[in-house]
């Protein structure tokens, strides 16, 4: 298949370069203390960080040069090799299993998270397969019932890790790209209310999800536990003030706040670099969104559009719950700040996403 003829969306890729380095910048001054008490080497996050950085800038620079429709022969065989990764984290001698959770697999150079791939598996195949359908979509037995499957196999297996987070994401992925692509808005909202119920449910059949919620409306009365991550990350966002503590001036890192290098890093940059430096990283992705719809919207065939549709749903519910996590506008949970948190699977499938959206832009005309 030809390559397209267009150019890169340029105002896209800066933003992405810029929200990597930034990324990598705020991975070393969270994590230089805690590496050098656990590891004795303040750059041991950051090395590792750096290296998926570069790592997965030449895989988004390659992947925008291979046009997107190539990745339709893979749609249907992505979910089954999501399925079977899924599978293989369960498996002892393969799966590895980290604070009572397995959701990794051991590549002896190092650890992959399938769920991370699982995302894309997941846009690529909604895409291909809501293109295919056109009008069929409107009924329930073409446009609801074959995703509902796909989302209970998947989502399922995810939650057994236990990863409910991420399983929420897959479900958010696959019903935004219904509704995106034009699916019976009545089912929709009738599965999204079934959904709600379910995921309240959920959260209520474990002890320590449901300890959760309750620290969201008074983490001081759960302070020693469920709420320390809340009551810390608070206070890191308070004591940045306006213009923040400085650049590697932080207290919350020195082993107050658990996961400053990761889930809570946008805490980690309110406190240093105060309420205009965390408006600023929310600012650049609201502009990163608006360049990846913009991409959607301008893209001549509904594949294409789909599938950076999709994308752009995966990035945008990721940083509405870190956001919402961080702020305590929702319950706890594990989900990363694109780009920036502390993670090589993550940020590598991340750039992954944007050289595809990329090549898509290169068939939009986005001006």
């Amino acid at each position: 298949m030809p390559l397209q003829k267009g150019k890169w969306d340029i105002n896209l890729l800066l933003t992405v370069l810029a929200l990597t380095c930034f990324g990598v910048l705020m991975v070393f001054s969270a994590s230089m203390y805690s590496a050098s008490v656990e590891w004795n080497n303040e750059y041991f996050y950051f090395s590792k960080q750096i290296k998926a950085a570069i790592f997965g800038i030449f895989v988004m620079v390659i992947a925008s040069y291979i046009p997107y429709r190539f990745y339709r022969r893979f749609a249907v065989l992505g979910i089954i090799v999501s399925v079977i990764l899924l599978v293989l984290v369960f498996v002892p001698s393969i799966g590895v299993e980290v604070n009572n959770a397995r959701r990794w697999i051991n590549l002896r150079f190092m650890l992959f998270q399938p769920s991370e791939l699982v995302k894309l598996a997941v846009i690529l195949y909604m895409a291909h397969s809501l293109e295919q359908k056109k009008d069929k979509i409107r009924t329930f037995r073409d446009g609801i019932l074959p995703y509902l499957v796909l989302a209970g196999v998947l989502g399922g297996l995810i939650y057994k890790e236990p990863n409910l987070s991420t399983a929420l994401i897959i479900f958010g992925i696959i019903f935004g790209m219904m509704f995106v692509a034009g699916v019976n808005l009545k089912y929709i909202l009738a599965l999204g209310a079934v959904g709600v119920v379910g995921v309240v449910l959920l959260m209520q059949q474990a002890s320590w999800r449901a300890g959760r919620i309750a620290a969201m409306f008074d983490p001081w009365a759960y302070r020693l536990d469920e709420g320390w991550q809340i009551i810390q990350s608070l206070m890191g966002l308070g004591a940045g003030g306006v213009f923040g503590q400085g650049l590697g001036n932080g207290k919350q890192k020195l082993l107050f706040m658990p996961e400053a290098e990761n889930d809570y890093i946008l805490a980690h940059i309110g406190e240093e670099l105060g309420l205009l430096g965390t408006l600023a990283v929310l600012f650049v992705f609201i502009y990163l969104i608006y360049r990846g719809v913009k991409i959607a919207i301008n893209t001549p065939d509904r594949f294409g559009s789909l599938f950076a549709g999709g994308i752009m749903i995966m990035i945008g519910l990721q940083v509405m719950i870190n956001v919402g996590v961080v702020t305590n506008s929702i319950p706890s949970t594990g989900i990363p700040l694109p780009f920036l948190s502390y993670g090589g699977t993550s940020l590598v499938m991340n750039l992954f996403a944007m050289g595809i959206l990329l090549n898509i832009s290169r068939s939009a005309n986005t001006g």
